[in-house]
């Protein structure tokens, strides 16, 4: 399909954005463009979107990605003239993510980034949309000793048979698909490769670190770290994620870029933190490691900041005391006066 007229805002395709990172996308894009959500609510959460569904310029089409998807045929977007203006940005989030049901999620996962990502091209290519895929960290395999931080051009040691495959290799397949349907039908791909992002509505009880960490310290529970008092990470806020997703997007040409913070941060020493933060008596505890709960890599950013002049702006601290507001609200912890 040729480009089309914008009769007043971008439509924009955001796939997997009831989840944790795409909803907050939602939360933004919204602002100026239309936006359709597309989502089945394997990890995702109706929850995420419910404030946007009242909005004129928001969409919510549940639908597993794994199947085709005919944007035209749907009644609910004829607002969107999706058949004449067609959609100019696609942002691809489409992949179940949860450390805890990891084994449950085996098939999604395989389906998510093999149909799931070739459903997605197929609509990109239709429409001659641009094209953004969140990607992960996991492409470049598990840390290794004495490993500096990693450049997009770090070819990584992945084991494509392990019992995680289906997310690792399959992320790596799918940044494949990204640029080959690129290369055929000439439209514009980005592909970012998130390290580890936290902030509002990330899963509790899903061995997703610092939201369990903070939501056990609260309620006095212990904290357990699936590894050693040497374990470490890297944390990046969700609205600097968000920010570089649009300056991604909003640049002209492919790219392939890291995006996460690049400071190492030791884990006990991260849950220590949070306790005192929080006044609580909590522990912390230590646990054998469980499946995707791995050290990974830390990024090298130079080319997030070389190419989009973005960094990671709120620092832990501060992105801790936000975590910390959230739970303490949701648990009703804080006096609405």
């Amino acid at each position: 399909m040729e480009s089309q007229s914008i009769f007043d805002k971008k439509n924009v395709l955001v796939i997997g954005g009831a989840g944790f990172v795409g909803s907050h996308l939602c939360d933004r894009l919204v602002k100026e463009c239309k936006v359709i959500c597309v989502d089945n609510f394997v990890t995702g959460d109706e929850n995420n979107i419910d404030h946007l569904l009242s909005e004129p310029n928001f969409k919510f089409i549940n639908h597993d990605i794994s199947e085709p998807l005919n944007l035209e045929a749907l009644p609910e977007l004829e607002q969107f003239k999706v058949q004449f203006q067609g959609i100019q940005e696609i942002y691809n989030l489409a992949c179940p993510t949860s450390p805890r049901n990891f084994n449950n999620h085996l098939l999604h996962n395989l389906f998510a980034n093999s149909r799931g990502i070739i459903n997605s091209l197929e609509l990109a290519a239709k429409y001659h949309a641009k094209f953004l895929h969140y990607s992960s960290s996991v492409v470049y395999g598990a840390r290794l000793e004495g490993q500096s931080k990693i450049k997009e051009d770090f070819l990584g040691v992945v084991d494509f048979l392990s019992p995680r495959a289906s997310y690792d290799e399959g992320k790596r397949f799918a940044e494949t698909a990204v640029v080959t349907y690129g290369q055929v039908h000439k439209f514009e791909t980005k592909i970012m490769r998130l390290f580890r992002t936290y902030g509002p509505r990330m899963k509790l009880n899903d061995d997703q670190m610092i939201p369990d960490f903070v939501s056990d310290a609260l309620d006095g529970k212990d904290l357990l770290i699936y590894g050693d008092e040497n374990f470490s990470s890297s944390f990046c806020y969700i609205s600097d994620v968000i920010d570089a997703s649009l300056k991604l997007m909003e640049k002209e040409g492919d790219d392939v870029i890291n995006i996460g913070s690049d400071t190492l941060v030791n884990l006990t020493e991260l849950a220590n933190k949070i306790i005192k933060m929080v006044g609580s008596n909590s522990k912390v505890l230590h646990q054998p490691e469980i499946l995707f709960m791995s050290q990974l890599p830390i990024p090298d950013i130079s080319k997030a900041l070389n190419d989009l002049g973005w960094l990671p702006i709120v620092t832990l601290e501060k992105g801790l005391e936000k975590a910390i507001y959230e739970l303490r609200a949701s648990k009703g912890l804080i006096r609405i006066s």
